[in-house]
């Protein structure tokens, strides 16, 4: 069962909570502690070739896989022998493997890897180390990992950490700091930050700074700007939207800033699956509003291949603010 990502956990300190929250709080304190033991007491495997791990603090989206995407086509443009290492979350293959676009469908390793695919070689593995010792065997000269900052299995070169630049309407990146169950943290945020070598704070294309507030409690590590901005508009007719990612709301807000006529809008649990009951319910529901109806291109890519003529894409893609200083931040790992 896939649940959707609860918005009170990215309230800010003092917000009204639910009354369960308070339940939780053993657990987070439980999750804490084992996520710091972990991290302690496993020794790292060096598989050779340099490690760019991207990862997140929190539960939910933060935009890693977007950024994995703009790195992987950034190295590669620079002729490096870059490969990407994913777990593959949702698909049922445990790896290692390098995903076949031609061959493999998302439920077989998951819609991110899917999408990474089109990019660069992609490898799928719940065991780290392993992918990237396959990654290595294939000649691959420096790996991009997507997610893994809590996971010690592999040696890191460089640990950047994607944090979701936008707080309007009350939200915060880090919600009042509470670790899971009960916030959206995956570890507190000091020992998270500890471990990063750069921050990628990620805002979306219609914000023209970061909140000076999230920028002084970033203070203490590097903070790379970056941008998420769309590939192209949206269709210009009316259109009922879906997706199924970590906060899909953020991609309602982005569809409306883009100028995006939105008929209705469907926030569906990350990585949901997309059977013929639900589709139908979709396109009649559309029908019923005269809209079309689009999604993120990743949940487009696990449509079925008879859906896909009827379903528009909104790829989007993240940039840099500042080009050079990213390059300054990779130079230690690619020179």
């Amino acid at each position: 069962m896939r649940f959707s990502t609860p918005r009170w956990w990215y309230v800010r300190r003092g917000a009204p909570m639910p009354v369960s929250r308070g339940l939780l709080r053993p657990l987070s304190w439980l999750w804490s502690f084992e996520t710091a033991r972990r991290i302690a007491s496993v020794r790292p495997f060096d598989p050779g070739p340099p490690v760019i791990c991207v990862g997140n603090l929190t539960m939910g989206g933060s935009g890693k896989t977007p950024v994995v995407r703009a790195l992987a086509r950034r190295l590669a443009a620079q002729g490096r022998g870059v490969h990407i290492l994913t777990r593959g979350y949702g698909g049922r293959l445990s790896g290692p493997l390098r995903v076949d676009p031609a061959a493999h469908a998302a439920a077989d390793v998951g819609d991110e890897a899917l999408m990474l695919a089109k990019d660069a070689p992609v490898w799928v593995a719940r065991e780290r180390a392993a992918g990237a010792q396959a990654a290595a065997r294939a000649g691959a000269a420096l790996i991009v990992m997507d997610d893994g900052h809590q996971n010690p299995g592999l040696k890191k070169a460089l640990s950047l950490v994607v944090v979701d630049g936008e707080t309007r309407d009350g939200e915060w990146p880090f919600g009042d700091g509470a670790v899971f169950p009960a916030g959206p943290m995956r570890e507190p945020l000091a020992a998270g930050l500890a471990r990063a070598d750069a921050v990628v704070l990620l805002l979306p294309a219609d914000l023209a700074a970061p909140d000076p507030a999230l920028c002084a409690v970033l203070a203490a590590t590097p903070v790379l700007i970056a941008r998420l901005v769309p590939v192209a508009p949206p269709p210009a007719e009316p259109q009922l939207a879906f997706a199924g990612i970590g906060k899909p709301w953020k991609m309602e807000r982005a569809l409306r800033a883009a100028g995006c006529d939105l008929a209705d809008f469907a926030p569906l649990p990350d990585h949901a699956h997309y059977d013929e009951r639900l589709l139908r319910f979709l396109a009649h529901r559309a029908e019923a509003l005269g809209a079309g109806l689009i999604t993120s291109e990743k949940d487009w890519v696990k449509l079925p291949p008879a859906w896909r003529g009827r379903i528009a894409a909104w790829p989007v893609e993240v940039r840099f603010d500042d080009e050079a200083a990213l390059d300054r931040v990779l130079a230690g790992v690619t020179s």
